[in-house]
């Protein structure tokens, strides 16, 4: 019961300071790249009417669905950004469950407590899992850039985050050629396969801000997966010190 508190305060308490904090860097970072993707964005659906007739039809069931995303999406300012706060604290808390558990493994195998260095290791590999490996297939994108159906890039996204995280564990924590083979073999396994990718791209967003939105995406995982991975370190050797002191008595 003990370990168990230990995974869920430790969790709870990392994955709020690092949603909150995350969020904060996003209104600098992310939010205004979005914002100024949504003009183009709507610009385009508002060109949309002047369209030649043959294409009406496609038009028409883009106008519908765009409208139906629209009836349930927050309010800009303090409504948006709460719900902003809200998602990534619940994202933060549930990676940093299972950064916890890794944790809690970690030392009933080694009988000592994961240091804060050894979190960030464990933070930087998932950083690596969920975002380095997904994003050279499926990189972010902004509103109103045209993307492959939601469906095919779901399924190869899980592909490629769990073809790297067994790909890591092989060469990390198997010490053998044949293992370290397999392990990269799993890593180039879903670039092999290639990400699902339209044929032709049509947008006004222009490919600038698509980049920059790249690099803001990709720089605040990194720091999102590093505050996580040594902040929940920290919380859980804090809470669990008591379960390690037993463990050595």
């Amino acid at each position: 019961m003990g370990t168990f508190r230990a995974i869920v305060f430790s969790s709870v308490i990392a994955g709020f300071v690092v949603g909150v904090f995350v969020a904060l860097i996003q209104q600098f970072g992310t939010v205004p790249l979005i914002q100024k993707a949504e003009v183009y964005e709507k610009a385009q659906v508002h060109a949309a009417p002047s369209a030649a007739p043959h294409e009406a039809a496609a038009g028409h069931d883009h106008s519908v669905h765009q409208h139906a995303a629209e009836a349930w999406e927050p309010h800009d300012g303090l409504e948006r950004n709460a719900y902003t706060v809200a998602a990534n604290i619940l994202t933060a808390v549930g990676f940093a469950l299972m950064l916890a558990a890794f944790f809690a493994l970690r030392s009933g195998i080694a009988g000592e407590r994961v240091s804060w260095h050894e979190g960030l290791v464990w933070g930087l590999a998932g950083f690596a899992v969920f975002t380095i490996a997904p994003g050279l297939g499926l990189p972010p994108e902004l509103p109103g850039v045209p993307a492959a159906p939601l469906l095919s890039r779901q399924i190869w996204w899980v592909i490629a985050a769990a073809s790297t995280a067994a790909g890591l564990s092989l060469i990390f924590f198997r010490s053998s050629v044949p293992a370290a083979v397999a392990g990269l073999l799993l890593l180039v396994l879903p670039h092999l396969i290639g990400a699902p990718e339209l044929e032709h791209v049509e947008t006004s967003v222009p490919t600038s801000l698509s980049h920059q939105f790249v690099v803001a995406v990709t720089l605040t995982s990194l720091i999102f997966w590093s505050m996580l991975g040594g902040l929940t370190s920290v919380a859980f050797a804090w809470f669990d010190r008591d379960n390690s002191q037993m463990t050595r008595l």
